[in-house]
């Protein structure tokens, strides 16, 4: 099974490096294309108002000057010859990718495209309430066999698992959990101040959480020590108010799609 491994956070971050070992221990055709830079917060921006460039670090391992999408745009259309990947892992990712975070990182971009591109996609990150001390043995030590059961199954087409490993020690992980889409999003920590030609700017922070997680979500299984996977659907329509719009527009009968 040919593997593509890919992120948001560039090439030569840490959590990429570990994702590719744990790969290797899935399939020994591993290829790894990804952003030259940090691209987190990118969503699922794509590059059209200027040329794309990628430089190969080795025969695998291919840098691209561009998105999480860009990359994997890249890789799956061009940078990889035949046969196409039958996987894509996206990570793993330097902090959590819960709740809202799914709309603005680069990680699940990355898997998004994939499974836009037909290929299925496994978006994975390592939470870390301090950024600087990861605990990187927890994915080091549960991904591996997660992602084997992962693999081995058939999801919807239109469907990409995002799985994210609690910040606690790999013994002390109690599990794994199957969870929905939290909810966080009350507000951004705003950090003002003044440049030195005396002009203000802004600065966003972190997302402020001030109230406690709903179970059954992504957010409270991370919190009480389970490993999370959540499968997102790229079908956002929501079906259950074709009713009441077809009633406000004086429609007749709403369109049910399949």
């Amino acid at each position: 099974m040919r593997i593509l491994v890919t992120n948001d956070d560039g090439i030569q971050a840490h959590g990429i490096k570990t994702l590719e070992h744990i790969a290797r221990t899935l399939s020994d055709d591993v290829w790894v294309v990804a952003p030259e830079t940090n691209q987190s917060g990118a969503g699922h921006s794509l590059t059209l108002r200027r040329p794309l460039r990628w430089r190969k670090l080795s025969e695998r391992h291919i840098a691209v000057d561009g998105t999480p999408t860009d990359a994997v745009l890249l890789a799956l259309q061009k940078l990889i010859p035949p046969p196409r990947p039958r996987l894509v892992l996206s990570g793993v990712n330097h902090g959590a990718n819960l709740a809202e975070d799914v709309t603005y990182s680069g990680t699940i971009a990355a898997a998004m495209e994939a499974v836009l591109l037909g290929v299925p996609a496994i978006a994975l990150s390592q939470v870390a309430r301090d950024r600087h001390k990861i605990k990187w043995a927890t994915t080091e030590r549960h991904a591996g066999d997660l992602l084997r059961r992962l693999a081995a199954e058939t999801w919807p087409e239109d469907t990409l698992i995002n799985v994210n490993f609690p910040d606690v020690p790999a013994h002390k992980v109690k599990g794994v959990k199957i969870t929905r889409q939290g909810k966080k999003k009350l507000g951004d920590q705003l950090v003002e101040r003044v440049d030195p030609r005396g002009e203000p700017y802004v600065w966003i922070g972190l997302l402020k959480e001030t109230r406690p997680p709903e179970p059954g979500t992504d957010l409270a299984a991370v919190a009480d020590g389970w490993v999370s996977v959540t499968p997102i659907h790229l079908d956002m329509t929501h079906r259950a108010i074709f009713r009441q719009l077809a009633n406000a527009l004086g429609l007749a009968e709403p369109v049910h799609p399949s």
